[in-house]
């Protein structure tokens, strides 16, 4: 199998019917919506044929793809995954399937081109956690604003145009310091292969400078606080399918990013602010929590709960550079946490995104105030969103929990306030989120409730197979340890050099 261009394949094919499908405005509704669901499906099916053919009881790249790109240059078409790289593309893929199944039954003018411009978005995706050369990482990093700040410019609500350009600001300034950061190294190591930039000799002034950069550029897509203001905006203004490809995925290429490159290129300076790197980290579990529960609008609610669970991604990944040379065992505890965090979250946000877009259908409002007491009228979709609610929160069972204790474990590693202050988030989860329960579904019915109607067959579909992947996930979750163990225990390792 490896043999084959699969990771090509996976990233052009969708692309190019993505195209298709934007260029194409006589194609039907209907006909857009089955091909966007059977490319979603083909491109699903190759990431488990990866999946199974992945040997994770190695940490070396697999299924290379490397051919000369820039003659002159060094720059190279060089494509390969990891454990890390793996789980990443199955959750795209998988969340690609739900928004094109879900897609079928909404809206909205111009479907065609709107679905089309997910696909391309997919394949982009892919790309960039596929991408082993800079070069090529970040023509994929900087062109997944594209079709998100169509999706959102297009076809989002009343206020779209200053969430898009708010966001296009805040990820393109982001982005400018890493590309100088990316050409300062290539120079150095006289190749743009990422792996190389792991072997210089740093000054530390200069990992000073590049880590503040790669904070400053993956940060903003996280977002951690205080660069996290674009994010509610955006996910106010975006059609529901863009809010869950933008929460679910769209924020797990920060963290992606991070691990790629601060932590092994920065190690020494990442040592030195790791006290000041953990308390941001802090900041957005805790106080962004509390931001959350003062919000009225439950997708602004859930925005801020994003920020507050990306908190403890980030939190995991800095706690690598605390417990390296000391604690080497509750450095891999935490940045497994953090990966599974990023799986998890992934599943969550995406079904509650669903959950306020079937809300939205029938109220056309995202406030909490107009839609209480919907359980009355709407039993099955009551129980699927109390659930998703429960799994927000961090309950045992789901994978909510399971993230979360791993990063709350490995802080007791660290530090007994920070272990405190990361688990006082199980509470503050749960209180917001509850707040909408209480609300939404159970809360005094208004006479515009009583017009509402259940989920849709294709909505019972969605939000059915993300109660069982978030169970399943949540009570096994083997399948994840081992296929991100080998290459989280090769970071660490090899990090860990000269720090012991």
């Amino acid at each position: 199998m490896s043999d084959y261009p699969l990771l090509s394949i996976m990233i052009w094919f969708p692309i190019v019917i993505g195209l298709i499908l934007i260029n194409n405005k006589n194609i039907s509704k209907l006909s857009s919506s089955l091909i966007t669901i059977l490319t979603s499906i083909i491109i699903f099916t190759f990431s488990i044929l990866l999946f199974t053919y992945y040997d994770y009881s190695s940490s070396e790249l697999q299924f290379i793809e490397k051919h000369e790109w820039i003659a002159g240059m060094n720059i190279f078409y060089f494509l390969a995954v990891d454990g890390i790289s793996v789980s990443l593309i199955i959750l795209t893929a998988f969340i690609n399937v739900l928004i094109a199944i879900f897609a079928s039954s909404e809206e909205y003018d111009n479907k065609s081109g709107y679905l089309g411009y997910f696909l391309i978005l997919e394949g982009l995706l892919m790309g960039t956690f596929t991408a082993f050369d800079s070069i090529l990482f970040y023509i994929f990093f900087e062109s997944l604003l594209i079709p998100l700040f169509l999706i959102i410019g297009i076809w989002g609500g009343s206020n779209r145009k200053y969430a898009t350009i708010k966001f296009f600001l805040y990820t393109l300034f982001g982005s400018v310091l890493m590309l100088i950061s990316i050409l300062y190294l290539a120079n150095l190591a006289e190749s743009f292969e990422i792996k190389d930039f792991y072997f210089l000799d740093l000054t530390f002034k200069e990992e000073i400078l590049i880590l503040f950069a790669f904070l400053i550029g993956f940060g903003i897509k996280i977002p951690i606080w205080p660069v996290h203001t674009w994010l509610p905006d955006a996910h106010v203004e975006a059609p529901t399918s863009g809010s869950v490809i933008l929460a679910s995925v769209l924020l797990k290429v920060g963290g992606y990013g991070m691990i790629r490159f601060m932590l092994p290129i920065t190690t020494e300076a990442g040592i030195f602010l790791s006290e000041y790197l953990i308390y941001l980290s802090l900041i957005a579990i805790v106080y962004i929590s509390f931001v959350a529960y003062a919000q009225e609008d439950m997708k602004k609610l859930i925005a801020y709960s994003s920020v507050a669970h990306m908190g403890f991604v980030t939190l995991g990944i800095f706690l690598v550079f605390n417990l390296i040379g000391s604690n080497s065992s509750a450095a891999i505890i935490g940045l497994e946490g953090s990966i599974i965090q990023m799986i998890s979250h992934g599943l969550i946000s995406a079904a509650l995104f669903f959950c306020i877009g079937i809300i939205y259908k029938h109220s056309k409002s995202r406030l909490i105030k107009d839609n209480y007491g919907v359980a009355q009228f709407m039993p099955v979709f009551s129980f699927m969103m109390i659930f998703f609610l429960m799994a927000n929160s961090g309950l045992p069972g789901t994978s909510g929990f399971v993230g979360e204790f791993l990063v709350i474990t490995s802080s007791l590693g660290s530090d007994f306030l920070i272990a405190m202050l990361a688990a006082s988030s199980l509470i503050l989860s749960a209180s917001y989120s509850l707040k909408i329960g209480k609300n939404v579904l159970f809360g005094e019915n208004k006479d515009n409730i009583q017009t509402y109607s259940d989920c849709k067959k294709n909505e019972k579909i969605v939000l059915g197979v993300l109660i069982i992947l978030i169970i399943y996930l949540g009570i096994t979750p083997d399948i994840l340890f081992k296929l991100i163990d080998q290459t989280v225990i090769d970071i660490i390792s090899s990090i860990s050099k000269g720090y012991i």
